[in-house]
């Protein structure tokens, strides 16, 4: 059953339909899980599920080898190091972002981005640098490059290998809840072209268009932030994202918002278990 669009309505169960794959609104996250890993078994039944961490280049060849070459000097080195410098070096008051995480902020981006049970939000990674900037006095950085790239790119290295590890309480209504609005919003079509993420990265996945082969959204989170030679520079996955909204000419939404971070983690979840390949290099 396929639904162009979300609309509020009172039922419980509604089929989120793709040509290839069926979620059930408020359904088990681990049955979407299953659900979402076995679209893509059918289509690429030589894929390990470690694979999907290659995003466009495990599906494509040529693009493969060139992706292969470039990694072996890789343009986003210079941002590892510089987010290496901005780590380490003290805040004003003498704090630290170590200060702000756990195992002092060394290899924990795998478990990103996570539920606050307290404060009832999804927290990312981005957003949980700025709340470190904060808690400390400083003003928070901008979402989607920049300095954020450059931490963000030296604490994924720091994981690099490590699998996604994102938990969801299935006993916890708001945090099942979050995760619904980012299913939903993966789903939902928008803008003038009335795309969705999912006709493209589920019904089309392998397709090309225009020049570009559209790749499976499976394990999509696992390699941001990325250098993208369309950019020029290092970029987050929100801006990803929001540069998905300019293309199909969807009203713009804000990088770190609410309907974002669902989504990502919406979106991480389904990719628990690939590792992280942060940071790398994209189109």
């Amino acid at each position: 059953m396929i639904i162009p669009c979300w609309q509020k309505l009172n039922v419980s169960l509604i089929i989120l339909g793709s040509l290839g794959i069926s979620l059930i609104a408020n359904a088990n996250p681990l049955d979407d899980l299953n659900a979402f890993r076995g679209h893509y078994q059918k289509i690429f039944p030589s894929l390990s599920l470690n694979d999907y961490a290659d995003g466009l280049y495990a599906i494509d060849p040529i693009s493969r080898a060139s992706w292969v070459e470039i990694e072996k000097f890789p343009p986003y080195e210079f941002a590892i190091d510089a987010g290496k410098k901005l780590f380490e070096t003290p805040f004003k008051n003498g704090k630290f972002y170590r200060d702000c995480f756990n195992n002092k902020g060394i290899a924990v981006a795998q478990n990103y981005p996570k539920w606050d049970a307290i404060n009832h939000k999804v927290i990312t990674l981005a957003s949980a640098i700025n709340e470190c900037r904060i808690k400390y006095h400083q003003q928070p950085l901008a979402y989607e490059k920049g300095e954020i790239s450059q931490l963000l790119a030296y604490m994924a290295s720091t994981s690099r290998g490590l699998k996604i590890n994102i938990s969801i309480s299935m006993t916890d209504s708001k945090a099942l809840a979050a995760y619904e609005q980012g299913k939903r919003y993966f789903y939902q079509r928008r803008g003038q072209l009335n795309f969705s993420c999912a006709v493209c990265h589920i019904d089309n996945v392998g397709k090309r268009i225009r020049a570009d082969i559209l790749s499976p959204a499976l394990g999509h989170t696992s390699h941001w932030p990325s250098y993208r030679f369309k950019w020029g520079e290092m970029g987050t996955l929100h801006r990803r994202f929001i540069g998905c909204h300019q293309q199909i000419r969807a009203k713009l939404p804000k990088a770190q918002s609410e309907k974002l971070r669902n989504l990502e983690y919406f979106l991480t979840f389904m990719g628990n278990g690939i590792p992280l390949n942060a940071p790398s290099t994209r189109r």
